[in-house]
């Protein structure tokens, strides 16, 4: 006689015949969170109910949790488990969770009935508010601005960056359409995540110095600029872009040059990012470059929880939870970031990839990235001698075209010498 399930599938329960249904099972993993902040699946029963057992491997636990783990954001712990169902083996797994809206393959779904639904931009936008309304964030408060003190081409060039990375599927029309279908208006004010993003007066501050040496003591150049974090964002990389070394390799053969920097560009722009959007917005304090003689620090207000450590993110073992969510969800329609909590992930493995020594501390006033300069002595002495190389190349050149020219114009002048010659002696005689 055939065994059978005594449940039926429901919002929070699915079953799935076999692990190669894993992406499938992930996602209704999501689907029943979003729903119901837990969930549970069962590998090996049919969703007819009928127990047909699932075949076990060596790892076929840990290829389970593993799927769960890389594959939902924000990070969730899942208890997984080989259990005995009518004396068949199966896989069983529960989920728990807070941090709406969760991701599974860079969408999300909600669990109706035994169904899985794709969630719409805007459905995601109002499970984003609704879970901030309940936990009274700051971004999601009534400012005193209103539409009139937003930046239209800032506005514009981010619709533009959403089409384009196709995260933003609807075309610019005017400031009141775009905010609505944002949700950064209340009636006709602003929210304050809408105002730090693109009002034009916004007084985020960005401090930025250049230090003569390895300490705090002595600054070569200091400014403090203030904007939305769309500014401040380009501010940022333009100072480090201006105040860092940078080498060239040339093509002799072709005059081209590919310019190398001391630190990496992108590691640094993501750093400014994730410090702009992940900062204590309710603190009056600003966000710090640091450009010492062998290092730059880039600082803000935020701070890890007690229970994570940077090592935690870098090592995919800690869920994301940002400090603003619905600012980071509107710089990722950009597509600025790739998915929260992925951050500082993305640092350390591009600095590691060019050798570079990256730290990241909490600290009593906040939140650190400290970037060590690469020793550019030999990459600058080598593109002194490659730049020596492409000008005497092209002064060569140069000559040989000169040189040319000038037998060129020296051949007709000696034809037309001659011919004078002829014509005066023919005319004398």
């Amino acid at each position: 006689m055939n065994e059978y399930m005594p449940n039926e599938e429901n919002e929070e329960l699915e079953y799935k015949e076999t692990t190669g249904e894993i992406r499938e099972g992930v996602s209704s993993l999501v689907a029943m969170l979003n729903k119901s902040k837990k969930g549970n699946l069962y590998f090996g029963v049919k969703n007819n109910r009928k127990i047909i057992g699932q075949q076990m491997g060596v790892n076929t636990v840990r290829d389970v949790t593993r799927a769960i783990s890389e594959n939902i954001e924000p990070k969730i712990y899942a208890k997984v488990n080989q259990i005995k169902l009518h004396n068949k083996d199966c896989i069983f797994v529960e989920v728990e969770g807070e941090d709406i809206p969760y991701f599974s393959y860079g969408k999300a779904y909600m669990r109706v009935g035994d169904e899985d639904r794709t969630l719409s931009q805007k459905e995601i936008k109002k499970l984003i508010l609704q879970t901030e309304e309940k936990n009274n964030r700051w971004e999601r408060k009534i400012s005193e601005y209103t539409i009139d003190d937003i930046d239209e081409d800032i506005l514009k060039k981010f619709i533009e960056k959403g089409n384009k990375k196709g995260r933003i599927s609807f075309e610019y029309t005017n400031k009141q359409d775009i905010l609505k279908k944002l949700e950064l208006l209340n009636n006709n004010n602003l929210i304050n995540a809408g105002y730090v993003l693109f009002g034009k007066e916004a007084r985020l501050e960005l401090k930025m110095a250049v230090f003569a040496t390895d300490e705090k003591t002595t600054f070569i150049d200091m400014q403090s600029k203030f904007g939305n974090i769309f500014n401040l964002i380009e501010i940022g990389e333009k100072y480090i872009k201006e105040n860092i070394r940078w080498s060239a390799n040339f093509n002799t053969g072709s005059f081209s040059r590919m310019d190398i920097s001391e630190v990496p560009i992108t590691a640094m722009r993501e750093i400014i990012i994730n410090s702009l959007i992940h900062r204590n917005m309710k603190e009056p304090y600003s966000n710090d470059i640091a450009i010492y003689k062998n290092r730059i620090e880039i600082s803000n207000t935020g701070f890890f929880t007690d229970e994570a450590t940077p090592e935690d993110y870098i090592n995919s073992i800690e869920k994301s939870r940002p400090v603003n969510p619905l600012i980071a969800y509107i710089v990722y329609l950009t597509g600025e970031i790739e998915k929260w909590g992925s951050g500082i992930k993305k640092i350390y493995n591009e600095c590691k990839q060019e050798s570079i020594k990256v730290d990241f501390k909490n600290r009593k006033t906040g939140f650190f990235v400290t970037v060590y300069r690469k020793n550019m002595k030999g990459l600058i002495e080598n593109t002194e001698k490659d730049l020596t190389k492409v000008q005497d190349k092209v002064q060569d050149k140069v000559q040989d075209k000169v040189q040319d020219k000038v037998r060129t114009k020296w051949g007709k002048l000696e034809k037309i010498y001659k011919w004078k010659s002829l014509y005066y002696t023919s005319w004398i005689k």
